[in-house]
């Protein structure tokens, strides 16, 4: 099975022949509470389950779980998963559950300016519909070739799209994963991006598990760039918590110093090939803990 960053790695191949297309660039979260807690889970994560089943009985399993805020990732010429928004709306409000965060994107190019912006327009007005808080970019193409150059025209574009979303009352993001952390002309490209993007329309989604694969500090960056950082993916190698690589104690814990009221789960791979089975182990090993809110 391809794993999501294989997979957007593969989306970068289509760069030069214009868009990629908007199912590429979907990815990520949900969350759900349990007892006391509010724990989130990316619906990325039963994106076989989708496939195979539906995404009615993929709202059900979720919402048999405890999984009560979700985040998207199947937007595509104005629909979600398929389905007008209104009516993904009422079947997940239906459930007890509620959809704050979408995951969707575009590769920009200023020949496709036009075109790119257009799908936006309708991207907005539909998730508009669904009444989200947030609208986040997955990806973006980096290589070998890449120059600051094309660091800042991303910017000015994620700059563009946040201008827009917020006209809707909806915050922008930007959702990283660990080659971010490589350098381009001497700048570590999550610093270049953190600095010159507009702090008032584009904020960043910390994937925590992809910060500490680029040999960075989650916890440190939280400190040190807390305004930036309004929603949080709880990922682990697998289900959260089997790795052992990642300390979430101290994550959480600046997480609520930083008042970060939406984080959701991702799981990307599983243990025994179960995906059902381990969004669930991601689930009880967080309601367990003392210091999860």
């Amino acid at each position: 099975m391809q794993n999501r960053r294989d997979f957007l790695k593969s989306a970068s191949l289509m760069l030069a022949g214009g868009l990629v297309a908007p199912q590429l660039l979907s990815s990520c979260a949900g969350n759900a509470s349990g007892s006391a807690k509010f724990v989130g889970l990316q619906l990325y994560s039963l994106r076989d389950m989708v496939k195979e089943s539906g995404i009615q009985a993929v709202l059900e399993t979720v919402a048999k779980m405890g999984y009560k805020n979700l985040e998207t990732a199947g937007y595509d010429n104005g629909k979600i998963y398929g389905l007008a928004p209104a009516e993904f709306k009422k079947i997940v409000n239906d459930l007890g559950m509620k959809c704050t965060s979408a995951h969707l994107g575009q590769a920009f190019t200023k020949e496709k300016e036009a075109e790119v912006m257009s799908w936006w327009d309708q991207a907005i007005e539909a998730h508009n519909e669904l009444g989200v808080k947030y609208m986040v970019q997955p990806w973006m193409p980096v290589n070998d070739q890449t120059t600051l150059d094309d660091l800042k025209m991303y910017c000015d574009y994620f700059n563009t799209v946040g201008y827009k979303t917020a006209a809707a009352s909806i915050a922008f993001g930007y959702h990283n994963h660990d080659f971010e952390f490589r350098k381009v002309e001497d700048h570590v490209i999550y610093d270049y991006l953190l600095d010159n993007v507009s702090p008032n329309h584009v904020f960043f989604q910390m994937d925590v598990y992809w910060v500490m694969k680029g040999g960075q500090d989650p916890v440190a960056y939280l400190k040190s760039r807390a305004s930036q950082f309004k929603t949080i993916h709880i990922k682990d190698e697998k289900e959260i918590g089997a790795s052992g690589e990642m300390n979430f104690q101290p994550i959480f814990e600046q997480m609520k110093a930083n008042n970060v009221k939406d984080w959701y789960v991702e799981v990307e791979q599983y243990t025994n090939n179960d995906p059902v089975a381990s969004v669930q182990e991601s689930y009880d090993f967080l309601n367990k803990a003392e210091y999860v809110y």
